[in-house]
């Protein structure tokens, strides 16, 4: 494999333990795992101290994003670019529309579907958090110079947009798993349960 790159001339391990760097420059999934970690380093602090604070676990927070970011959308708008599956979803909007944070109404033209909206509580509580991951997205970003975060966000948003032309059921070209290229898929056997 040829090397991964980044790795400093002048490293010295800088107190990192070995499986992450091997994990760093010894991976052929490096983009995966830094995108992950970064992930983890963003999420697990911003969530947890607002689920401390507010009481509000991940998929709360997230629908409360999203509507500050965007008001009047539904919730498969919002399922769609979390990820999140519906019944995480649905139970996540009914415990804020409870809570009084949101409001949802009938969508006009879609009449099986509803309208969410941040109350004025909901928005207030958005524009509390929000300096918080706005705080720790520059913690992140600070290594990089100006033009340097620019080059990221286009290069990011550009692997994103790339997605959305992937097939519905998952990842174009996925390789199958060396003993699925020569047998016939399993019966499942429900005896064995």
């Amino acid at each position: 494999m040829p090397p991964v790159p980044g790795r400093p001339e002048d490293f010295d391990g800088h107190g990192i333990d070995v499986v992450t760097q091997a994990r760093l420059w010894e991976n052929p999934s490096w983009f995966a795992f830094r995108f992950n970690y970064l992930s983890l380093r963003y999420n697990i602090p911003l969530y947890g101290s607002i689920e401390q604070r507010y009481g509000l676990v991940r998929p709360q927070v997230a629908v409360i994003y999203s509507l500050g970011l965007r008001d009047q959308v539904t919730a498969r708008d919002i399922g769609i670019s979390y990820g999140f599956p519906k019944n995480t979803l649905s139970r996540a909007i009914v415990s804020l529309e409870k809570r009084g944070l949101i409001t949802r109404q009938r969508h006009p033209t879609d009449k099986r579907s509803w309208l969410l909206s941040l109350t004025p509580e909901g928005r207030k509580l958005f524009v509390d958090t929000l300096p918080r991951f706005v705080h720790v997205q520059d913690e992140m970003l600070k290594p990089l110079t100006p033009k340097e975060r620019e080059t990221l966000s286009v290069l990011l948003a550009k692997i994103v947009l790339a997605t959305f032309s992937w097939p519905a059921e998952g990842v174009p070209g996925l390789p199958p798993f060396p003993d699925d290229a020569n047998s016939e898929p399993a019966a499942h056997d429900a005896s064995a349960a």
